[in-house]
C-alpha cells in the first residue's frame, strides 16, 4: 500500500472520485429555479448481524456465513442472502461488522467474498468496527490492531465505489472533542478514501450527530444516527419522538443515514395500525415518517440476525441454497415508507 507506484494511482483516484455526497434535483415549483439538495436517500439498507451481536473477541460472522468455508462458498451464501434483502426488502445497501480478528487473521480471505457478492448485485456496503465485549467500553479495543485493520480493508476496498468505512461503531467512550480528534486523525492516515465514502457515528452510542457534523475536519463524511424505541419504553405520544429525533439530528439529515433502528418484528405488531398505547408502533410510524419527509436514507436493525426478535427477515434452507421470509410484512412497509416507496 505504500509503494509510490500505489499512492500515485489512489491520488488519481481520489481526484477523480471527489468528496460531493449522494444528490438529488428536487422538482421545483411553478416558476421557481431548479435546486440541487444533497441527501442521503440512496441509502435503503439492513444490517446483517452476527447471531451473538456484533461485539466479538473472536471473529465476527454474520448470520448464514461460517470461518470454515472458503471464499467460493461465502460468495456463493452472501449472493444468496443479498439477492433476498432486495428481493423481500427491497434494499440496496447492507451493513457489515469487522473487527480485528476478522479481518487479521484468515477469516478474511472467505469473508471478503461477502463484499464482493454485495457490490457484485448493485448494492452499497458500510462496514462498520465493532469492539470486544471484554472491555465493551466505548472505545478502540487496541490502537495497533485497529490500525492493521483499516489499512487491510482500505487497501482491499478503497478503490471499490460502493464501499463506504464506518471508523467505529457508537463510541460511548470517548469526548466529543475525543472522537472528533480520532476520526481526523483516521480521515489524515486513509487520505486515500474519498470523504464521501467515510461514514461518522455520532456521539455517545451514535445518538446525537451535531458535534461531528460541526467539525469543519469531518468535511465531506457521511454522519451515522442510531436512534431506538427502547430508550423511552413509555412514551407513545409520536409528538414525543418526533421532538427527540429532531433534536439528536440538529440541521445535519442532508448529510446524515440512521444506520441502526429497529423494533420487534416477530411479536405480531402491527406498524400500519393504529398505536393503541403501543411504544414500539408510535416509534416506527414517527421515524419512518420522519425519514421520508427528510429524505433520509437508513439501515434497518437487523436485516438479518438469527435469534434476534428484532430481525426483519429469517434464514431458511442449507449450504448455499439459501433464502429468507420476512418476519412481519407491515414493519417491510414501513422500511419501504421510510425509503420513499
Amino acid at each position: 500500500m505504500s509503494s509510490s507506484s500505489f499512492r500515485r494511482r489512489l491520488t488519481a483516484f481520489c481526484c477523480a472520485v471527489g468528496v460531493a455526497g449522494a444528490m438529488v434535483v428536487a422538482a421545483p415549483a411553478a416558476g421557481a429555479a431548479t435546486t440541487a439538495t444533497a441527501t442521503t436517500s440512496d441509502f435503503r439498507g439492513v444490517n446483517w448481524a452476527d447471531p451473538r451481536d456484533n461485539y466479538a473477541s473472536d471473529e465476527v460472522v454474520p448470520s448464514g456465513l461460517s470461518t470454515t468455508d472458503n471464499y467460493f462458498t461465502t460468495f456463493a451464501k452472501a449472493s444468496a442472502i443479498i439477492g433476498e434483502f432486495r428481493s423481500k426488502v427491497g434494499a440496496n445497501t447492507v451493513r457489515l461488522p469487522v473487527n480485528p480478528a476478522s479481518v487479521n487473521g484468515p477469516f478474511w480471505q472467505s469473508y471478503t467474498a461477502a463484499v464482493d457478492a454485495a457490490t457484485a448485485n448493485g448494492f452499497k456496503v458500510i462496514l462498520g468496527y465493532w469492539e470486544s465485549p471484554t472491555a465493551k467500553d466505548g472505545r478502540v479495543d487496541d490502537t495497533s490492531t485497529f490500525a492493521a485493520m483499516w489499512q487491510r480493508i482500505t487497501a482491499r476496498f478503497g478503490l471499490y465505489p460502493n464501499v463506504y468505512f464506518e471508523p467505529m461503531n457508537e463510541p460511548f467512550g470517548y469526548s466529543s472533542q475525543e472522537w472528533t480528534g480520532l476520526v481526523a486523525s483516521w480521515l489524515s492516515t486513509y487520505w486515500y478514501v474519498p470523504r464521501s465514502r467515510v461514514v461518522v457515528d455520532g456521539t455517545g452510542y451514535a445518538d446525537d450527530v451535531k458535534s461531528v457534523c460541526a467539525d469543519n475536519r469531518l468535511a465531506g463524511t457521511h454522519l451515522a444516527l442510531h436512534f431506538y424505541g427502547f430508550w423511552h419504553s413509555t412514551w407513545t405520544d409520536p409528538q414525543q419522538w418526533l421532538a427527540d429525533f429532531d433534536q439528536r439530528l440538529g440541521s445535519c439529515s442532508s448529510r446524515t443515514i440512521l444506520d441502526e433502528f429497529g423494533a420487534s418484528m416477530t411479536t405480531g405488531l402491527n406498524y400500519n395500525g393504529p398505536v393503541n398505547g403501543s411504544n414500539e408502533i408510535a416509534y416506527i410510524q414517527t421515524v419512518t415518517n420522519r425519514l421520508r419527509e427528510l429524505h433520509m436514507g437508513s439501515v434497518y436493525w437487523p436485516g438479518l440476525r438469527t435469534g434476534d426478535t428484532y430481525s426483519l427477515t429469517e434464514l431458511h434452507g442449507s449450504g448455499t441454497a439459501l433464502s429468507l421470509s420476512v418476519t412481519n410484512a407491515s414493519g417491510a412497509d414501513r422500511l419501504a415508507w421510510a425509503w420513499g416507496r
